[in-house]
């Protein structure tokens, strides 16, 4: 039940990849037809991913993973618009790796503004309209929360960034293959996620690039990707990304439907422990999230005393799930540390069954008692 950390490798996705790492091995960029093979591939790959969000093929870029692409965006932006201005926009939720950007972008001269988001994890498309300046470069905004599972008013916040005329992005890592996602509709600029949170493999990511965009590249090398990734592409984890597309554009529509009805069956019934609350969204949030706050206890104990059960959760985003400090995202909705640090993050996926379900909500309520019983916090 940590899904939203990562996910197992579908089979499916596992057999397409297996003959491109002895038998088509070829480099895409060598004219023999060892390379041509690869070529086609990597073509089709290629082709296969800019279907599933509604982009045209040329402007997707691989990468090594969505922590890679959103440091392309901050700082690509950042450095190629840089005669525009040094204001970059973020929410207060973002994800480890656009918060650290935008600190190592800081100390180097160039000034963020961190949006606030309410107590359901949202941000307010006005403020971004508010915070958006002349010299503003790029807005950069997560199209789903990896730990509470609030999903933002994306395209809305698109409409007011493309009348101001500012470059948006949005990393939608969590929420690829369980919305329907087109570029044009969000109005994005740029669009970054992974394959290994959609059951294909961990290594490989994207970024959408909307033709035009001014942007710097990270790597420079031999050219690869259109001159903005150089290095020898891994053709492997590239097609097993596609067929990860290929399954969850069949099947999504359904899987969320039965993921759905499983995340608010452990909603109603955990809800019903006392002093237990919901973090994010109550109806506006991914299929498989589910943030809970249990009064009095802490989440790390919570996490343990369930892995023993053989459950596994989490207090938080898997990237920074072992520092002790509470979580940012927590914080940013308004809850006190010590209630950051009582919650527990559960994130389904396709093989989680009914009776894995009924399994966790069994073990749950003397898992938070037992701890409740010893916790140095104490009862109200």
């Amino acid at each position: 039940m940590d899904n939203a950390a990562t996910t197992k490798v579908d089979d499916r996705v596992l057999e397409a990849m297996e003959p491109y790492f002895q038998e088509k091995y070829g480099n895409t960029m060598s004219l023999h037809s060892f390379g041509q093979e690869a070529r086609i591939a990597l073509d089709k790959s290629r082709e296969t991913v800019a279907d599933m969000i509604g982009s045209n093929s040329d402007e997707i870029i691989f990468t090594s993973s969505a922590t890679e692409s959103n440091n392309f965006v901050m700082k690509g932006i950042a450095s190629a618009n840089f005669d525009k201005g040094k204001h970059l926009i973020i929410s207060s939720i973002e994800h480890p790796c656009i918060m650290e950007s935008a600190l190592w972008l800081e100390r180097r001269g160039f000034e963020i503004t961190r949006l606030k988001v309410d107590s359901l994890g949202r941000v307010n498309p006005e403020n971004v309209r508010e915070a958006i300046r002349e010299d503003t470069v790029l807005v950069s905004i997560i199209h789903a929360s990896n730990e509470i599972g609030t999903i933002q008013p994306i395209s809305e916040i698109g409409k007011i960034c493309k009348e101001k005329g500012v470059y948006f992005h949005t990393d939608s890592t969590q929420i690829l293959g369980k919305e329907s996602i087109d570029v044009s509709n969000l109005n994005v600029d740029m669009l970054t996620a992974s394959a290994h949170k959609m059951y294909g493999p961990k290594g490989i990511g994207i970024l959408f690039l909307k033709k035009g965009t001014k942007i710097d590249p990270l790597l420079h090398g031999g050219g690869q990707e259109s001159d903005m990734r150089s290095s020898t592409i891994n053709l492997p984890l590239i097609v097993g990304f596609a067929k990860a597309c290929e399954i969850s554009s069949t099947v999504m529509e359904k899987e969320n439907e039965r993921i759905k009805t499983l995340r608010d069956k452990i909603i109603d019934e955990a809800l019903k422990i006392k002093d237990t609350k919901l973090n994010g969204d109550p109806c506006n949030r991914l299929s498989n999230n589910i943030n809970l706050r249990f009064d009095f206890i802490e989440g790390e104990s919570l996490v343990i005393s369930l892995d023993m059960l053989g459950i596994a959760t989490s207090t938080g985003s898997a990237c920074s799930s072992n520092k002790l400090q509470p979580s940012h995202v927590l914080l940013a909705i308004g809850l006190k540390p010590q209630e950051a640090h009582g919650s527990l993050r559960i994130s389904l996926g396709r093989w989680t069954t009914s009776k894995e379900v009924d399994y966790f909500l069994k073990n749950l309520p003397a898992a938070v008692e037992k701890l409740r019983e010893i916790s140095p916090f104490g009862r109200r």
